[in-house]
Formats: structure tokens, sequence, C-alpha cells
């Protein structure tokens, strides 16, 4: 496994890990059901796993760090929107 692979992914997973917690606390703002923030939760934390796995085996370098940029870019946004 390339080293890149490896940098791309951990940095995915920094941005969005705190990403999933915005969606999370959004959901709660916006609908005050639990259900639904666990489902917000989980459902945004399985797609960042399967993108991290597809990072890490197949996608090519290019679409990788432009997903890692969007998935910054989302959590910068979703940040300062507060």
């Amino acid at each position: 496994m390339e080293t890149w692979r490896v940098v791309a992914t951990v940095l995915l997973a920094a941005a969005g890990l705190p990403l999933v917690l915005v969606l999370m606390a959004k959901a709660r703002d916006r609908t005050d059901s639990s259900g639904t923030v666990a489902v917000t939760g989980a459902v945004a934390f399985v797609v960042l796993l399967i993108l991290g796995v597809v990072m890490l085996t197949v996608l090519p370098g290019a679409l990788t760090w432009i997903v890692l940029g969007l998935v910054a870019a989302a959590l910068g946004v979703m940040m300062l929107a507060g």
C-alpha cells in the first residue's frame, strides 16, 4: 500500500469524524429527535468508512485528493455556518 494512500485516508478521517459530529448536531437542531440523530450519525459514519476503504484500495490518486478536498471544504463551510 502506497504511503500517499495512507496519508490521504488519515486526513479523511481527521476531517470526516468532526463532519459526522457536525451533521449529527445539525440533525438535532432541525428535528429534536434522537432517532433521527442516530440514523444521521450512522449513515454518515458508514459512508465515511466506505470512502476510506475505497481510497485505500482502488481510487485513483487525483480523485482521492479531490474527495479529500471536498470533505475538508464541507467541514469548513459547516463549521463557519454554525
